[in-house]
């Protein structure tokens, strides 16, 4: 009888709730406005040829290149940052070896480790989630083939620090490092200046978040040559569609349309921010667009209300440390008021809450 691999088996099958969201939607982090309008037209310029080619993404990956600042061999195009995380495991791990994880985050991190047969190693986040710079060094040891942190983190918003991301990537040579920066765009700090130079640390973008792409499923790897060259070997050469590598061009060189939706976000979470503290809800400062707050024992009602009122958040209440929490994404003016509105609503129907600090 057929079976899958034993570390297959164990894996619990990772399946966001993408089903019946209809209404605001504020509950998966995307570009609430989408992408800018040249992306559109450049969809309705596409040819039938185009369609029936094979994708080429050699010219595009150099004008990420030139638009990253980075070599063309230091640089590889992805199915989002989904694929590069992937890659990056296929490439690196075996059964036996470790992979340390700072949690609560991303939960395709350790489905993707343990597919490969090898051990996720989970470190918990401090108090307030802040950043385990300690405890992540001490858990390092020769077994330790990778590291992956999100930065800034999903679900809280947080972030740890230039120098502490050098110093465990300088602390773990024998390991990849990613980082995964996919809301870059909204936090402004990086380490791609010394992802040519340190030869095990990695950073990965995506196009789905600021630049309004996710259906496009298109993101980068970028790292030191010979090790792009080792993920490179493992990654199909047509893994990028044709379709996205047409519009991603035209999404980057409007750089006041992309900048213009992240003013607006970073201006949206503060709104946010400072709605939660008049109503007396705990939440975490954001460095992303998404802000996490905590509701307590009722953060099944405020989640059920809110999509009553046509408002979609997240239940993160599952994660390690997130007990009553809930993620909700910020968008631009317009969106921000109705969830204001929503959000004032729903309090007034559920009563206060009783968040308290993780």
């Amino acid at each position: 009888m057929l079976r899958a691999r034993r570390a297959v088996q164990k894996l619990r099958e990772y399946r966001p709730p993408l089903g019946n969201r209809i209404g605001l939607r504020m509950d998966f982090n995307e570009n609430i406005l989408g992408a800018s309008p040249r992306v559109l037209q450049c969809l309705r310029e596409l040819t039938l040829e185009q369609l029936a080619r094979y994708p080429e993404r050699g010219s595009v990956e150099t004008v990420l290149a030139e638009f990253f600042r980075v070599r063309s061999e230091e640089l590889l195009l992805t199915n989002g940052v989904d694929e590069a995380i992937h890659l990056i495991c296929e490439t690196y791990l075996e059964a036996g070896d470790q992979a340390v994880i700072v949690v609560p985050t991303f939960g395709i991190y350790e489905l993707f480790v343990g597919a490969t047969g090898a051990k996720a190693i989970a470190v918990l986040a401090k108090q307030d989630f802040a950043f385990p710079t300690e405890d992540v060094l001490a858990n390092l040891n020769d077994r330790t083939r990778l590291v992956v942190i999100a930065n800034p983190n999903n679900p809280t918003g947080q972030v740890a620090s230039r120098a502490d991301l050098l110093r465990i990537a300088h602390a773990a040579p024998q390991a990849a490092v990613l980082i995964d920066e996919a809301y870059f765009e909204f936090y402004g700090e990086t380490v791609l200046d010394q992802s040519g130079r340190l030869p095990n640390l990695f950073v990965a973008r995506t196009f789905s978040k600021a630049y309004g792409l996710a259906g496009l499923r298109i993101g980068v790897l970028m790292g030191a040559a010979e090790q792009i060259s080792a993920v490179r070997r493992i990654a199909s050469p047509y893994n990028v569609n044709a379709v996205a590598l047409a519009c991603l061009p035209a999404a980057l060189n409007d750089r006041r349309f992309v900048q213009g939706y992240v003013d607006e976000v970073r201006e949206g979470r503060q709104r946010l921010q400072d709605e939660l503290r008049s109503l007396g809800i705990h939440y975490w400062p954001s460095h992303a667009n998404f802000v996490l707050v905590n509701l307590g024992q009722q953060h099944r009602a405020f989640v059920d209300e809110m999509r009553r009122r046509g408002v979609l958040v997240r239940d993160r209440s599952q994660d390690p440390g997130c007990e009553g929490c809930v993620r909700i994404t910020v968008g631009a003016a317009e969106q921000m008021d109705r969830l204001l509105a929503a959000i004032r609503e729903t309090i007034a129907e559920i009563g206060s809450v009783k968040g308290v600090p993780a």
